[in-house]
């Protein structure tokens, strides 16, 4: 079989290594915190960037070099991808990968026939994991490109357009289940609006919420277990999206009662466009015991759309992999590079360089991460600051067994309180000691 990344398996070669093919840090096989850099990153590649990025953008036609792809909408070229993809995920030793429906398989303006061309395609997959061991992280239906979803999916103001949607992700979640899929996401890229002066937003996230539910009923009846998640974005290409950021996202899912098997897909640049840090919509995600998995990746802080770049910010993953760390680490999730080549960067090879950089940020990151944690001296200082409140009032305050009455009466004999510092300064000095 012809293959297109000129290049072996990618090997762990150390820091002092100088060869660009191979990893500096990730060694999937060492030991951080009593398991193996593999079972802790769970890293996943995206079907739809690895595959399908022609590398275009509003001023430019695609650069990408695909020489596996004739360019045509066929079934048989959709099937020639699979032996590509499955290529790149050898060489780069990555375990999983991520889909929507319509990457993989063509878009037929017919559903019978796109389902048909599905069936195909996900029968090819199955026989590729079941050679190479590699598994689905989670698939999803793409319902934001046709143009029948230009005003909303689940959220159409339509009923035909939403029926179309279920039959969607119906087959979607099937082929998901099919392929042993760990979990099934939601990214709601047209459920939102573009002005509330033709909008009923109450009805739409009604309709939304009943979306999801008929998804859980599917769901047991075909025997999938897995979670199913939301990826909050806040805008791009919907002037405001439903699914805006991470506490958007639960308040959803708690007043329509859909926390039970729903979690949250965190991704770095939705959490920059959304005016947060990524850090913040993990913990956000985390404290509510719903963060599931994370697309990895970052934006450009001198561009105002979702650029998806490789992940090289060695502060950036630290972050993400303390408050990983910090829940006890993945279960179903991963990390997903939701990411893509610069449009400059258009050979195959270029590809594999990504991937290498995103894979060494990450693990520098578990390790940094890890040694932060070992060292305690960062949650020592936080469990200090709340102090006050382990014992006597502010005990109480915690179990809820004060007043404002006996919270005042503490006040006027306690006096003006002093307040310590935050210390923020030093601790970032104690971060830095570390990276």
């Amino acid at each position: 079989m012809k293959e297109y990344f000129p290049t072996s398996k990618i090997q762990f070669d150390g820091p002092k290594s100088r060869n660009p093919l191979a990893f500096k840090h990730y060694n999937p096989d060492e030991v951080v915190e009593g398991k193996t850099m593999r079972e802790h990153l769970r890293f996943a590649a995206p079907y739809w960037h690895v595959m399908r990025n022609t590398l275009g953008d509003p001023f430019g036609d695609g650069t990408a070099q695909m020489p596996w792809d004739d360019g045509s909408n066929s079934v048989e070229n959709a099937l020639a991808r699979v032996d590509v993809f499955f290529e790149f995920l050898e060489k780069m030793d990555i375990d999983y990968y991520c889909w929507h429906d319509r990457d993989i398989a063509p878009e037929l303006n017919d559903l019978a026939a796109s389902n048909d061309a599905l069936d195909q395609v996900v029968a090819k997959l199955k026989t590729k994991q079941e050679e190479s061991g590699k598994k689905l992280l989670w698939g999803t239906a793409c319902l934001f490109t046709h143009p029948r979803y230009s005003q909303g999916a689940a959220t159409s103001p339509d009923a035909r357009v939403y029926a179309y949607a279920a039959a969607q992700v119906k087959k979607a979640l099937e082929c998901t289940n099919a392929l042993d899929g760990l979990g099934y996401t939601f990214w709601g890229g047209r459920e939102g609006y573009s002005t509330l002066l033709n909008t009923n937003m109450k009805r739409e996230l009604d309709h939304l919420a009943t979306f999801l539910h008929m998804a859980i009923e599917h769901a047991d009846k075909i025997g999938y277990t897995g979670p199913f998640y939301i990826e909050p974005k806040p805008r791009e290409p919907s002037t405001h999206q439903y699914d805006s950021d991470a506490a958007a996202c639960l308040n959803f899912l708690r007043e329509y009662n859909l926390t039970d098997r729903f979690k949250l897909n965190i991704e770095t640049n939705h959490a920059t466009l959304a005016g947060h840090t990524m850090e913040h919509e993990l913990t956000v995600a985390a404290n509510a015991g719903l963060l599931g998995s994370i697309d990895a990746n970052r934006g450009d802080t001198l561009l105002g759309w979702d650029t998806d770049q490789f992940p090289t910010d060695i502060y950036g993953t630290t972050q993400v992999m303390l408050v990983v760390l910090g829940m006890g680490g993945f279960t179903t999730g991963g990390l997903n590079f939701d990411a893509k080549r610069r449009r400059e960067s258009h050979e195959p090879i270029d590809l594999i360089h990504a991937h290498i950089g995103g894979m060494d940020t990450f693990a520098r990151g578990l390790k940094i991460a890890a040694a932060i944690r070992a060292d305690g001296r960062l949650a020592d200082f936080v469990q200090d600051r709340y102090a006050s409140f382990n014992n006597g009032f502010g005990a109480k305050i915690e179990t809820g067994m004060t007043s404002f009455e006996e919270l005042e009466a503490i006040a006027l004999a306690g006096g003006e309180p002093q307040v310590k510092s935050g210390r923020q300064e030093y601790l970032e000095n104690l971060i830095n000691e570390f990276i």
